[in-house]
């Protein structure tokens, strides 16, 4: 029985309401630092309105307020993923309600969050100031998965307080489970165009944004030709049409989750003269496509209306679940999951040389040339550091960690920012072959765990360089009869691709063979070179072999 269960029940015996221990109502979990000059209290829903609801049953429009404290881009994220209803049901669990036989005080969450799906569970007591929500809230409705939602989101970061200092691409990859980063669309229309159609053709969320200058806030206003600066739209599809002259338009579709179509009011908008020049066939194509909320827009005007594509990629694991992406081109991804541990492998960033080499070394291997995005991700959400990584071409035959001459001999193949985000990204295309991949701390000595994902649209490989063991006498051990059959004749040729002429492998060898036999991108993640040695280790129990220190 999960925690969540066995809470609900114990509840609903005793009759009362759960109350969270480990996030009270208290002032401290609102604001850490900063003391308001006001009393928060402290409202369930049922103390709010008479009947209210958890998620609205149907197509609702997405109708969330930020109210008077939320967050804008938390608004936007949400945005984001109430669109993708299969992701959305996965970090909100629809089995959660207010009727009677069900509501104990305590509802439930699913969040990405250090490297793995995390289960947060909150009680429904909601701060509030003056008889109202404080913080996020339905903008018209009565359904309160925003506020309960947001609600769990400070308890991971601590307080409602820390949620000031996020960000939207932190958050989408939180809610999404993917890896996210920011592209300037730049007036280079071309190569703008033939991005947006491979990310299109991919398991990608695309979303475009007009962000403000630093200097100017961003509350919802619009351009002139109503689209608004600070809200994430979905990006869904390219078209062309051909008007009765025969000049092709490229048209972008394109929806705000929260606003109808009439919002637009630029080129190519609903009732725009633009459309008697397409024959009255083409125009009916390209309508039908449209659904409710949607707008087109010619591509002319949306490089020059938006200034950043925020983008979420998605593996084969992660997007099974959302309709949208169903037969679009899976991602491959790789994981690693390590920590910098001071004196052992957090060496700094390359400007320290004498302890760069001592960072964890990643070995990238592409069978043929491709673009990659790889992403850092720190686990470090109270005091988070600096962190990046940087890149180099690694020589043929590199089986081991490299020492710290390399790097003072060979330059750099490319460096990320480093920057004190949850979340670090970068997109380059790579030629076939090998590459080290050093993740880091600005600073040596500084003490994290951190996930690094590798995306492409071909074959890849990942693994950590080290020490290789060195296996001084073979280990002879005969399967149990119950483990002999035709299950396992299908891996046999990948074992002895990798054996040694005595059929036997050792630890990264075993780790390469678990990562062409198991069945899924998580699961692989899960055969990491420490559970490899391990399984490796367990034979030194046998006294007809020996290896060395692993």
């Amino acid at each position: 029985m999960s925690e969540y269960e066995r809470i609900r029940k114990a509840c609903l015996k005793r009759g009362e309401l759960w109350e969270d221990p480990d996030f009270p109502a208290t002032q401290t979990s609102v604001f850490y630092h900063q003391t308001p000059p006001f009393q928060f209290t402290w409202k369930r829903p049922k103390d709010l309105c008479p009947r209210p609801g958890f998620v609205q049953d149907g197509p609702a429009q997405f109708d969330v307020s930020p109210g008077k404290m939320g967050d804008r881009w938390l608004v936007s994220c949400l945005g984001v993923l109430y669109l993708n209803k299969g992701l959305f049901y996965r970090v909100v669990p629809a089995d959660q309600s207010f009727s009677d036989d069900q509501y104990a005080g305590v509802f439930r969450f699913r969040l990405w969050w250090c490297g793995e799906w995390t289960e947060v569970l909150v009680d429904d007591r909601l701060p509030a100031v003056h008889g109202r929500l404080a913080f996020l809230q339905p903008h018209r409705g009565d359904h309160f998965w925003p506020g309960l939602l947001e609600k769990a989101y400070a308890k991971l970061h601590g307080s409602y307080e820390a949620l000031k200092y996020g960000s939207m691409l932190d958050g989408l990859a939180d809610l999404t489970g993917g890896i996210t980063e920011s592209i300037a669309i730049r007036a280079d229309g071309p190569a703008c165009g033939r991005l947006l159609h491979k990310l299109l053709d991919m398991t990608s969320i695309l979303t475009c944004v007009v962000q403000p200058p630093n200097q100017v806030r961003a509350h919802a206003e619009k351009l002139v030709n109503g689209i608004q600066i600070g809200i994430n739209y979905r990006l869904c599809s390219m078209e062309r049409i051909e008007t009765f002259t025969g000049e092709e338009i490229q048209l972008v579709r394109l929806k705000n989750p929260s606003e109808n179509s009439s919002e637009y009011i630029g080129p190519w908008c609903l009732d725009s003269p633009e459309w008697s020049e397409v024959p009255p066939l083409e125009m009916e194509r390209i309508q039908k496509k449209l659904q409710e909320g949607e707008i087109w827009m010619p591509f002319a005007e949306f490089v020059k209306t938006f200034t950043h594509l925020e983008v979420v990629h998605l593996d084969s694991d992660t997007s099974r679940d959302e309709p949208s992406l169903r037969n679009k081109n899976t991602w491959q991804m790789r994981l690693y999951q390590g920590n910098w541990q001071k004196g052992v492998s957090a060496g700094g960033c390359r400007n320290n040389p004498e302890t760069f080499h001592i960072n964890p070394q990643l070995h990238l291997l592409l069978s043929e040339m491709e673009e990659v995005v790889v992403s850092l991700n720190q686990h470090s959400i109270m005091e988070p550091k600096v962190i990046g990584f940087t890149a180099y071409s690694l020589p043929k035959g590199s089986g081991e960690s490299i020492g710290k001459s390399f790097f003072k001999k060979n330059k750099s193949l490319f460096n990320s920012q480093y920057t004190n985000s949850r979340q670090v990204s970068y997109r380059c295309q790579l030629e076939q072959g090998g590459y080290l991949i050093m993740p880091t701390t600005f600073e040596p000595g500084q003490e994290s765990g951190f996930t690094l994902r590798v995306y492409s649209s071909k074959p890849l490989k990942l693994k950590l360089l080290d020490t290789i063991p060195l296996l001084l006498k073979s280990a002879i051990v005969k399967a149990p009869p119950l483990l002999d059959g035709k299950s396992f004749s299908q891996y046999e040729a990948v074992f002895l691709q990798l054996a040694d002429e005595h059929r036997a492998v050792n630890a990264f060898e075993l780790q390469e063979l678990l990562d062409a036999c198991l069945p899924n991108d998580y699961i692989k993640s899960c055969a990491s070179i420490e559970v490899c040695r391990q399984i490796v280790l367990t034979f030194e129990v046998s006294s007809e072999f020996l290896t060395c220190t692993l």
